[in-house]
């Protein structure tokens, strides 16, 4: 078991991991775990614990498991945007077929302001875009 853990473990949190050095050459054969560093994903920086040196080798380990971490990240978001169309969908049909008239005038308002409210953004961020593309067309 032991030549199959990995020599680095991250602790994900809010904002990346806590990184530990997997240990398991010592007398007793038991893991051992040292906090070596914190990885923020938002801004990419490496605070190593402590008074500890990080290595060239442990900070590209680390480096490498920022940009991992932040391209799975990214790629949830997009998915998390597709389940909601997804959802939004089921919401329509559930609005059509079988909600109640009780039902409908619980949800109607604050599902048209939050529909309003993503509209508003969608339509202002594709004409950024276009303006950006076709500039002649100021």
């Amino acid at each position: 078991m032991a030549g199959d853990l990995p020599e680095y473990y991250f602790r994900i949190r809010e904002n990346g991991a806590a990184v530990f050095k997997v240990d398991t050459e010592n007398r007793q054969r038991r893991i051992e775990m040292e906090e070596i560093a914190i990885a923020n994903v938002r801004n990419g920086t490496i605070k190593p614990h402590g008074d500890r040196k990080l290595t060239a080798a442990e900070t590209a380990v680390i480096a490498d498991w920022i940009a991992r971490r932040s391209a799975i990240l990214a790629e949830r978001d997009v998915d998390d945007i597709h389940r909601a169309v997804d959802h939004l969908n089921l919401v329509t049909q559930w609005a059509q077929s079988k909600a109640s008239a009780a039902q409908l005038e619980e949800v109607t308002d604050a599902l048209l302001l939050a529909m309003h409210d993503l509209r508003s953004v969608l339509v202002r961020k594709k004409a950024d875009r276009l303006m950006k593309e076709h500039p002649e067309a100021e």
